[in-house]
């Protein structure tokens, strides 16, 4: 199928396909993150940013800046859980799907 120029590609269920990567992506984190059985000091943080990546994701309202910052703050606050790493790389590469941020 070809597309025109600056046209977006659309999945079946008409959503940004960029999007539907991203809630799979914060999905599947939250989900494990979820799973652990045992608490660590920084894990509201990183839930809270899951959900502020969620609702962008929903609302269509993609701020790649605020994004790449809910990333890091996420990344800091379970970076020592290597139980999450595989998930959080997912969520990483879904959000590097929107592309660089302007420089300015």
């Amino acid at each position: 199928m070809l597309r025109s120029v600056g046209q977006k590609r659309v999945t079946r269920s008409g959503e940004d396909p960029r999007v539907e990567e991203l809630r799979t992506a914060v999905s599947r984190l939250r989900r494990e993150l979820a799973s652990l059985s045992y608490e660590f000091s920084d894990r509201p943080i990183a839930e809270e940013e899951l959900a502020a990546l969620d609702a962008m994701a929903i609302g269509g309202d993609v701020e790649i800046p605020r994004m790449r910052s809910s990333l890091l703050l996420i990344a800091g606050s379970i970076g020592s859980v290597s139980a999450l790493a595989a998930a959080l790389r997912d969520v990483r590469n879904a959000v590097d799907l929107f592309g660089e941020p302007p420089r300015g």
